[in-house]
């Protein structure tokens, strides 16, 4: 075969398996689909998923939307609260994990994957399908309008500004805004632990 490098992109673009093709392979080695019985369970999960995605990113009650993701396999703490039209991984949403007291507004998008789905020479020559997980730890808060991209860790009491895209991790105790997000204030984690040291614990003398 000729040396693509020498090929007009007209020419380059015949090489190669179609995009469909390798989506549909893609899919089925993730999830280990081994026959006609495998392929049967695995389009059912799909019909069941497109279910309760729909009912998640369409409900106007948070705990509605947090049970209904854990029916996708989400990862999801509690209490959490999640916006309208928040949309979670759809290929991928156990690999999703959201910890104790997060709050994601609405229209927020969390990837867990990156697929050029129809563009086939950028898929078969610059960037094929890829995931990891997403991490969102305890007390993050992430206001409307952010997207979250693949193998990103929003650490312990984070704050995201709204409408960011966020492509790295972001360290615990930190404000992070923009496109790509970068850290622009650091929150003093001080604060809490010297609340909690004033705290009264009632005592348990029964006297």
């Amino acid at each position: 075969m000729e040396d693509n490098e020498n090929l007009p992109i007209d020419e380059v673009c015949r090489y190669g398996p179609e995009p469909d093709e390798v989506n549909y392979s893609e899919i089925m080695a993730y999830h280990s689909v081994n026959g006609f019985l495998d392929k049967l369970k695995l389009n059912l999960k799909f019909v069941n998923g497109w279910f309760w995605q729909f009912v998640a990113e369409n409900s106007p009650v948070s705990e509605i939307t947090v049970r209904a993701y854990r029916s996708r396999g989400v990862k999801i703490g509690k209490p959490v609260y999640i916006g309208p039209h928040v949309h979670i991984d759809f290929i991928y949403p156990e690999l999703v994990e959201i910890e104790d007291y997060v709050s994601i507004g609405m229209g927020t998008y969390i990837f867990a994957h990156s697929n050029p789905t129809a563009s086939k020479d950028i898929k078969n020559f610059y960037y094929p399908r890829s995931y990891a997980p997403v991490h969102i730890k305890k007390g993050a808060w992430i206001p409307p309008g952010c997207m979250i991209m693949a193998g990103v860790t929003i650490g312990e009491n984070a704050i995201i500004a709204a409408g960011s895209v966020v492509t790295r991790n972001v360290p615990a105790f930190c404000i992070a805004g923009g496109a790509p997000a970068k850290v622009i204030k650091k929150l003093d984690p001080g604060i809490i632990g010297s609340a909690k040291k004033q705290a009264v614990i009632p005592s348990s003398d029964p006297r």
